[in-house]
């Protein structure tokens, strides 16, 4: 049971990631584009994923830590018999439009930070990531709890944390498809306008010449 969660949540997190680390190379205006209702730019959600990872981590390695002290004797092998991942109580945090959700201040963006530098940044916390997973392959990972505000979620295992990662990069990907979508269409709206004030221009210029 605990190596379909591990198999499932790194394949989860390797798909995800890889979506996340295509945006780097996106065009600079696209990157820097700001949505029409105030939200962040896709360059600003990338910073967004890597400030969340770091805190997320530090509960990992925390919890980490503390579920292998808990291991020592063995006898949580027993509790693996019947342990449940909650896949679907998880996959709320993935999606927008399930929950509010108020960021706190130090996780917001500065726009300090290099692209280049967040992008190194989000490849080393996958690393870590994999490696807090790999240190936990014998289900150690669910014998310490810790809490979340987050949707109501209340107490969760280290491997429901990592997921939590995975999905709260989902829920940014979504929107960072959006910022495209609507960034997509107002450059086709200018374009079309070119053309009209193109065509008018050009009628203006006839008029005058005959």
């Amino acid at each position: 049971m605990i190596n379909n969660v591990m198999s499932r949540i790194k394949t989860e997190m390797f798909i995800t990631f890889n979506e996340v680390m295509k945006w780097f190379n996106a065009d600079e205006k696209l990157l820097h584009y700001k949505p029409a209702d105030g939200g962040w730019s896709i360059a600003e959600i990338l910073e967004h994923i890597s400030l969340t990872n770091f805190y997320l981590l530090i509960l990992i390695r925390k919890g980490s830590l503390r579920a292998l002290e808990n291991s020592r004797d063995n006898s949580y092998k027993s509790l693996l018999e019947t342990y449940e991942f909650d896949w679907d109580k998880m996959q709320l945090i993935g999606m927008p439009d399930a929950f509010n959700w108020s960021h706190p201040e130090h996780m917001e963006p500065k726009n300090k930070t290099a692209l280049e530098d967040v992008r190194r940044t989000i490849k080393h916390q996958l690393t870590q990531s994999l490696f807090y997973l790999d240190e936990l392959k014998n289900g150690e990972g669910i014998l310490h709890k810790s809490a979340t505000s987050v949707a109501g979620i209340g107490k969760i295992d280290v491997y429901h944390h990592v997921y939590f990662l995975v999905q709260h990069a989902k829920r940014h990907l979504l929107q960072i498809k959006a910022a495209k979508e609507e960034f997509d269409g107002s450059r086709q709206y200018n374009i079309s306008n070119d053309i009209v004030n193109d065509i008018i221009e050009g009628r203006y210029v006839a008029a005058n010449l005959n």
